[in-house]
């Protein structure tokens, strides 16, 4: 053992005292302010200097998991310890694993274990009585959580029964609560339409989510939950994490997407990378894989070390999140005028990408988190979105920072910048300016809007700088031998250009609505207009009245649309579209969105509770039969079709006196009966 030297003595203290904050903020608070890679790296060097020179002290954060629950919550303890794994950050430290593994065994034998992701969410025990849930209860610090019961039973992946299985007596089952991607970046947008302040990650979302005291906002948030743990049992028995696993997938409890079971550590390795390139791929965020002694007696025998187990651990893949300093921001003008500031970041590595960009989205997003010009702030990348900054660690500026003001003139062509009453964004309203032409030739051409190929953002500023496209409609005016005149241009090259320029002539309503680039319509919305109006021509001269009662389809949103239809300058573009061979078909009304006579013909029908088949496949089946299924209860309401466990929209129904129907009322209903 080495001798403790006052300077390690000292640098134990320190990290101790930084890590029991950062934990406090993690998962206490939900608002951490370093990465989780920085946050790692510390907790490895304060574990390696207490091994070193046996000098743990009794606040260290290695001796316990996580931190202390909230108070707003009943505190319930837990039967059995909900440890965290031990983490590996390289193959090499997971074939070390391996061979302590045999060692404690004194085996040299290849052991058997599964692999699965890493989800990235929050540890949640579930804990069954008679087979019906009794209660649910966070980590917390491991040994004593949050019961959180009424929360959970929202999400309706978890059984409230167990069924189709031999049911025990007791049994706990732990496992992961989770926010898809998708709904993460749907909620944030909705936050910074109601000007609050995003969520760093998914992560947090669902930890917000389900720490509400308001059950029915946990319901909005639409958790997930994988499970994979066994905690106390009693009454059954299992011979290994596969017999568990199988045993979860037949009582219809949610798992792990990928769950490997292979033999050797080599084996293990290849689970984990085929894990690692499926990763881009998956709904969730994780930032792992998990490995386990798939063999319950071997997992007993190996036992626990103070904080981890023997026979299982966690291996990180690279980070997503990234420290780096703000070097510049710069204003950036979109097709619609709305200028964004946009961060010039000292390159840093995040999930193996160098970022150097990063989107600050408006100024109230840059005055709430304070960011300025030489910060030094947490930047995280989730899949291939756009790398946004999560928080300013403030503990590091020195004064020299600068803030960044909204510009009064545009940075492109000089213009005046605008902000209208309740819009969080700024505006040039240049009616030439080159930012605004290009961008919107871009989105034209792109994959979800016309998809030319062969127009990338290179071709489309040399077409312009050349003074051959002004407007996308030129794009049906070139020739071949204008291209031919261009330096990045050959003979098939261009030829290459022309054909995809002509193929685009044919599209649909929906991808034309999109790519029209309409303020507020995105590809949503756009498929929505194309559900309900047979051609383009209709749409000539609409009331917002017509539009505004279509689902999701706002005041704001059918102010806009009816805006651009009733500009006489946008009517003729789309006129000289037409003359220029564009042809428009309709295939999302032709297929029977919105039929004109059908069993629920004029009806408003609100879907809620659990049904027998998802929600958004009874909401089609309604709209396919030409009614509209609405998202809330009003007066105007038809029916209310009701299933098990209906909250709020059944209690508002049975208010405002609308009907409500069973699924047996609704199917009778299809059928004419």
């Amino acid at each position: 053992m080495e001798k403790l030297t006052a300077n390690i003595k000292k640098e134990i203290e320190t990290l101790v005292k930084e890590l029991n904050e950062h934990n406090y903020r993690y998962h206490v608070l939900d608002a951490p302010v370093i990465s989780d890679e920085e946050y790692d790296r510390l907790f490895r060097r304060l574990k390696e200097l207490e091994e070193r020179y046996n000098h743990v002290l009794p606040d260290s954060p290695t001796k316990r998991v996580g931190a202390p629950p909230l108070e707003k919550f009943q505190k319930v303890q837990n039967t059995e310890p909900m440890l965290s794994l031990d983490n590996a950050f390289s193959h090499d430290e997971v074939r070390e694993f391996d061979q302590r593994v045999k060692r404690f065994l004194k085996s040299e034998q290849e052991v058997e274990y599964t692999v699965e992701p890493k989800y990235d969410g929050l540890a949640m025990e579930l804990s069954y009585k008679q087979g019906l849930l009794d209660r649910a209860s966070t980590r917390g610090d491991g040994y004593e959580g949050e019961d959180v019961t009424t929360n959970v039973k929202t999400i309706k992946a978890i059984p409230l029964r167990i069924e189709g299985v031999r049911i025990p007596e007791k049994i706990d089952i732990r496992g992961e609560v989770y926010m898809d991607i998708q709904e993460f970046e749907n909620l944030n947008k909705e936050r910074e339409k109601n000007d609050e302040p995003a969520f760093a990650n998914p992560r947090n979302a669902a930890a917000g989510a389900v720490r509400q005291l308001d059950s029915s906002i946990t319901e909005k948030r639409k958790l997930h939950m994988a499970c994979y743990g066994l905690g106390a049992a009693k009454g059954i028995e299992f011979k290994s994490q596969e017999d568990f696993v199988n045993w979860l997938k037949k009582a219809r409890f949610p798992v792990p997407l990928v769950f490997d079971i292979v033999t050797g550590v080599e084996n293990v390795i290849n689970s984990i990378k085929k894990i690692e390139e499926g990763r881009p791929t998956f709904p969730f965020e994780t930032d792992g894989a998990v490995i386990k002694v798939n063999d319950f007696g071997l997992q007993k025998e190996l036992g626990f070390k103070t904080r981890e187990p023997r026979w299982a651990i966690a291996y990180k893949f690279p980070a997503h999140q990234g420290t780096t300093i703000i070097e510049d921001i710069k204003a950036n003008v979109g097709r619609t005028g709305a200028i964004t500031p946009v961060a010039m970041l000292t390159p840093v590595r995040i999930g193996g990408v160098t970022v150097s960009r990063s989107t600050l989205h408006n100024w109230d997003e840059i005055e709430r988190k304070d960011i300025r010009i030489g910060d030094t702030v947490v930047v995280e990348r989730a899949g291939d979105v756009i790398p946004h900054v999560v928080t300013v660690i403030t503990e590091k500026r020195s004064g020299s920072e600068r803030k960044f003001l909204p510009p009064k003139e545009c940075p492109v062509c000089g213009s005046t910048v605008v902000r209208d009453e309740g819009e969080v964004a700024y505006r040039c309203i240049g009616l030439n300016c080159e930012a605004q032409v290009l961008e919107k030739i871009y989105h034209y051409a792109s994959r979800g809007a016309m998809d030319i190929e062969h127009l990338g953002g290179k071709n489309i500023e040399l077409l312009y700088s050349q003074g051959l496209i002004t407007h996308f409609i030129d794009l049906y005016k070139l020739k071949k031998e204008q291209l031919l005149s261009l330096p990045r241009f050959a003979e098939k090259s261009a030829q290459n250009l022309i054909d995809a320029i002509e193929k685009s002539k044919k599209t649909t309503l929906a991808r034309f609505l999109y790519a029209l680039g309409i303020l507020h319509v995105g590809e949503y919305a756009a498929k929505q207009l194309a559900r309900h109006f047979k051609t383009i021509d209709e749409l000539y001269g609409i009331k917002p009245e017509q539009i505004v009662d279509i689902k999701q389809m706002g005041a704001k949103l059918a102010e806009s649309i009816s805006d651009f239809f009733s500009e006489k300058e946008n009517l003729h573009t789309l006129d000289s579209l037409k003359k220029l061979g564009l042809t428009i078909s309709n295939p999302d009304y032709e297929a029977g969105a919105r039929k004109e006579k059908g069993p629920f013909d004029g009806l408003t029908i609100v879907v809620t509770g659990t049904l027998s088949r998802p929600r958004n496949e009874i909401e089609e089946l309604i709209e396919s039969l030409g009614g509209r299924a609405a998202g809330s209860v009003s007066k105007k309401t038809s029916y209310v079709l009701a299933g098990e466990e209906a909250g709020s929209k059944l209690e508002k129904a049975k208010t405002l006196g609308v009907k409500v129907i069973t699924e047996k009322e609704f199917e009778q209903m299809i059928r004419g009966v």
